[in-house]
This record gives C-alpha cells, sequence and structure tokens, in this order.
C-alpha cells in the first residue's frame, strides 16, 4: 500500500516503440492514438512513441498527437546519436525529431566498446563526440533529454572504464536521466543490482566534482533509469533490482511485449512495485485499471491475452482444487498473494473434474444461484459434472454450458425451444469439398415446428445461421447474438475417424461472452449441441435481464 510519503518511480512505456517489434504485431496509426490514450489514462507519465522518420507511420503519429495531445503524459520521440563524423545540427534525422514537437527526447548511444568498433566502425573516442553534440544540439533546441546506454550491464563487463565514460558525456552534456539498458537480456539480478550501484556512487562523485547546471543557472542532477530485456526470464526481477539499488525510472512494455522474447512486462512491474515494494507509481484507482488496460492493449494489437499472466491474466485468481476453493471461501490470503481487485481483475472457481462441492457452491453462487450442500441436488450437479467430464466435456472453459446444467438440475432449465434434428450439406466441386454448405434445421417453439434452411461458410456457419433463422421471429433478441469463437479438440486420436471431438463455441451480444461445449464422435453433432447451448444461455441472460428490470420498476 502507498502512502504519500511512499518514494516516487517514474514510468516510461515504451510499448508503441520497442513492443512493436515483437515478431507477429503490426499496428496502424490508429491502433498506436488509441493505446496511447488509454496508457494516459493509466497515469504512465512517459509514453515513448517512436522513431520520427524512421517510417510515415510514426511521423503522422505525433503530428496527430500535436493536433490532440495526451491529458497528463508526456509523448516522447527516440532516436539514435548522430551518425560518425558529421556534426548533429546536419544530421537529418534529428530534424525530424524536432519536427515531432516532443518537449521530451529519448537518445540511445552506444555503451559497449564492441559495439563501436564493429558495429559503427569507428573510434570510441568519436562515440563519445556523438553522445555529446547529439544531446547539446537538442538541447540548445529546447528539448530535455533521456539518454539510453544502450548494451550498458554487457559493456559494463567488458569495459567498465569506457561505459562509465559515455555516462560521463551524457552527464556533461545535459542529460537528465541516465537509462541503463541490459539489450542482450542476459545478465542476472545481483549483477544488475552491484552494477547500479556502482554507477550511483561513480554519479555522486562527477557531480560533486563538477556540478552541472541547466540553462537556467539551476543544478541538474542526473538520474538513473532501467530498462531490461527478458532474453533470461529475467526482466522483471532485474528491473525490480535496479529499484531496490536506486534507479528512479522503469521502461517497459505492456504485457511484456517485444523483440525476441520481450521487454519488462508493467503489467507485473506496476503491482509488485506499488503493493509489495511500498513505491509509488500510479494512483490506487489508476492500479485497478490495470488488468482492462492489459486486455485492451491486446485487443487492439490482435493477440490473444495471456490467460496465465500474472495479476492480470484470467487464471490469476483462478482456483480449481477443491481443497483450495474450500480454503479461499473462508479466507481469499490462504490462496491469493493480493486482493485480485486491486489490480481490476476477479476471482474465478473453476469447476471440473478435480472439484469438490465447494467449487459447485460458490461458482453457483457467481451465477446467482443459491444451493444447499445439505441437499441432493448439490451432490447431483457434482457427480453430473464428474460423469460428463469423464466423456470429455470441459466445464472449466464452458461455464455456461454449467449454468444450464445447474438449472436443468433443480428443474428450473427454461424451455426456449426444442431441437428436432438437423441435416447438412456440403457442396463437392472436382473431387474436392468447398466451403459452401447447406443445413436443414427443425425445431419446436411452443409445440410449433418450425422447418428453416441456411447456407453458410462451412457446416457450423450453416447451422448456426438456419438456427437463428428458425427463431428471430419468436426471440428477436437473437439477431444481436454473435458466434465470436470455435475451437475443436481431437479427444481420442488413436481412435481415428471413430475419435471423439470436443467444441467449445464462443458467443456474445455485444456486452456479454459466453462459451458452451459440445462432445460426440460426429463433430457436427457436437459443434450443434454447442451452438444450441450458446443460443440457449444467450436468451437466458435476456430473461433474466428483463425480470430484473420489471423488478426495479
Amino acid at each position: 500500500m502507498t502512502t504519500n510519503s511512499s518514494p516516487q518511480l517514474w514510468l516510461y512505456d515504451t510499448t508503441l516503440r520497442d513492443g512493436t517489434q515483437r515478431e507477429g504485431l503490426s499496428v496502424s496509426i490508429e491502433d498506436k492514438l488509441r493505446i496511447a490514450k488509454r496508457l494516459d489514462q493509466l497515469g504512465i507519465p512517459f509514453i515513448e512513441g517512436g522513431w520520427p522518420g524512421a517510417n510515415p507511420k510514426d511521423v503522422q503519429f505525433f503530428w496527430q498527437l500535436q493536433e490532440d495531445p495526451l491529458k497528463q503524459a508526456e509523448i516522447v520521440a527516440f532516436c539514435s546519436t548522430r551518425r560518425p563524423n558529421t556534426t548533429a545540427a546536419t544530421e537529418p534525422m534529428l530534424q525530424d525529431i524536432l519536427a515531432a514537437g516532443t518537449r521530451w527526447v529519448t537518445i540511445f548511444g552506444k555503451s559497449w566498446d564492441l559495439h563501436v568498433t564493429t558495429g559503427l566502425k569507428t573510434t570510441l573516442e568519436e562515440n563519445l563526440a556523438m553522445i555529446c553534440d547529439t544531446i547539446e544540439y537538442l538541447r540548445s533546441q529546447g528539448r530535455r533529454i533521456i539518454y539510453d546506454a544502450e548494451h550498458w550491464f554487457d559493456g559494463y563487463k567488458h569495459n567498465r572504464d569506457y561505459a562509465l565514460q559515455t555516462l560521463d558525456a551524457a552527464i556533461a552534456s545535459g542529460a537528465e536521466w541516465l537509462v541503463l539498458c541490459d539489450t542482450n537480456g542476459g545478465t542476472l539480478p545481483h549483477e544488475i543490482s552491484q552494477i547500479v550501484q556502482d554507477v550511483n556512487g561513480h554519479l555522486s562523485l562527477v557531480i560533486s566534482q563538477e556540478p552541472m547546471t541547466k540553462d537556467d543557472g539551476q543544478r541538474t542532477i542526473p538520474k538513473i533509469g532501467i530498462h531490461t530485456h527478458n532474453d533470461s526470464e529475467m526482466a522483471v526481477a532485474n528491473a525490480i533490482a535496479a529499484v531496490m539499488a536506486g534507479a528512479k525510472m522503469v521502461q517497459g512494455t505492456i504485457n511484456g511485449y517485444g523483440e525476441r522474447c520481450g521487454n519488462a512486462n508493467l503489467c507485473s512491474l506496476i503491482p509488485n512495485l506499488q503493493l509489495k515494494a511500498g513505491y509509488s507509481c500510479i494512483t490506487e484507482d489508476q492500479l485497478t485499471q490495470l488488468t482492462e488496460a492489459s486486455r485492451f492493449v491486446s485487443e487492439v494489437v490482435n493477440l490473444a491475452p495471456d490467460e496465465h499472466a500474472p495479476f492480470v491474466g484470467r487464471s490469476a485468481f483462478a482456483h480449481k482444487g477443491g481443497i483450495h476453493v474450500s480454503a479461499v471461501e473462508r479466507n481469499p490470503l490462504t490462496y491469493e498473494h493480493i486482493q485480485p481487485e486491486q489490480v481490476g481483475n476477479s476471482r474465478r472457481i473453476v469447476i471440473s473434474e478435480q472439484s469438490g462441492l465447494s467449487n459447485v457452491l460458490a461458482k453457483a453462487r457467481s451465477f446467482g444461484i443459491e444451493l444447499d450442500q445439505q441437499k441432493a441436488e448439490a451432490r447431483e450437479i457434482l457427480q453430473r459434472l464428474k460423469d460428463l467430464e469423464s466423456e470429455g466435456f470441459q466445464f472449466e472453459a464452458a461455464e455456461a454450458s454449467f449454468v444450464l446444467l445447474m438449472h436443468e438440475a433443480l428443474g428450473g432449465r427454461q424451455q426456449f425451444f426444442e431441437v428436432k434434428g438437423f441435416q447438412v450439406h456440403c457442396d463437392l466441386i472436382e473431387g474436392k469439398e468447398t466451403s459452401n454448405a447447406l443445413a436443414t434445421v427443425k425445431v419446436a417453439v411452443d409445440g410449433k415446428n418450425i422447418l428453416e434452411v441456411a447456407e453458410g461458410n462451412g457446416p457450423v456457419a450453416a447451422l448456426d445461421a438456419a438456427l437463428r433463422k428458425a427463431l428471430v421471429n419468436f426471440y428477436p433478441q437473437i439477431a444481436t447474438f454473435d458466434l465470436t469463437d470455435y475451437k475443436v479438440r481431437i479427444l481420442n486420436g488413436h481412435t481415428g475417424t471413430a475419435a471423439k471431438t470436443r467444441v467449445l463455441v464462443e458467443s456474445g451480444n455485444g456486452r456479454q461472452r459466453w462459451t458452451t461445449v459440445g462432445v460426440s464422435t460426429n463433430i457436427l453433432a457436437a459443434s450443434y449441441q454447442a451452438v444450441v447451448e450458446g443460443l440457449e444461455y444467450g436468451l437466458l441472460l435476456h430473461s433474466q435481464a428483463e425480470a430484473a428490470l420489471k423488478a426495479s420498476s
């Protein structure tokens, strides 16, 4: 828990630059703007927007933010030092940086002598001049500088004296932040801690000998930041180790996106630093938006969210074992390291073949169903759950089907319609199956039989369309339902074409999503079962909402 006296940490998000270097991740200008505004709402003080001039997309991004600025965050432009044997004032890429119109600029330079001589093919002295000249020029144009010391830890371990000289150059030129980068992601936490402490000691010595001043005569004391990569699965631990050793800025990305194995994950760093280490990063209210922000970004970049991610994953506070559930029901501290609500997440009770009665009772309560553990219905539901899961059903991923199962066991499953049968015909052209399918379904509503036919892009789409066509005149709300996802798994592949198939269907109505399950040796029968239950559950939600509305009025 943070207080007014909690030490302040500065968060620096590089999702829009470093994060987009992840393989398979691509964003449009509109995507970048949406993410920037969401990070602004989250309270991130520094948001790195990209490298102006590196591509037209980044140029337009910064232009648009000049027209529609963020509310509180500083948008930061990113660039390298000037090229060897030129001058910063004549460097075209620095003109693009100035045109971006940001108050803050992050400049990265080489810390590792190997990169200077092999990568840049220049001298160690010229690299120091490149750092000084670039920072001094941008300072003369009214920009404030964050200096990213690229490959800092590898450079320090290979040639400590030269690595420190590169920091001295940045300090003397007026950089306000010195960010130490574990660019290859191969350093361990104890090394990070020792090196950051050494840099802090060196920084204190430099400042005491040669006090730095801004243009207005006020003394400038550069502060240390940390930028870690996850190649050794140490990015978060290394960032925390740096903070404990004195770093005041933490750079990272939402969901840990980044090149190769990714960057330090801010969705783990923020709650660890704020809730456990006692630092002030964002407000408590903003912290409760963390889970939503994580999922928002994953949705915008079109990557499936990591369900098992710490703090923000759907399974982060999910409890499956019966003993665990029973204990959590008595006191959540028994199996939860924080309250899920602190980061905007929620507790979930998972039901499966491993469930005990406590799982069933807790899951029922989460859906507004009160079961009496002393009565037979609760144990009948548990036994039915275990029997069906032994046949291949999976209710932890299909909670809507489990709700329908509970209503049936309690004798209260509403009969919206009755399925009489279906047929599916797929076209064949030159002996090859096409994606075109024709489905015929027969259902009964209020004793009236309805026969309908529909086409679809595949048999499941055709079945779904035919069912909706048959039912929409009786239940107009079905027009708002969508089939949003469809997953198939073969359960016993050794039996070949006779294998059982499990189908999970996710449906939604624009506000809620729910998943249903079907199992059969016939993939179409399994799909039909899941689609039917998806429509049935959607109708149940609608009827419950109408009942609640009537009760409130």
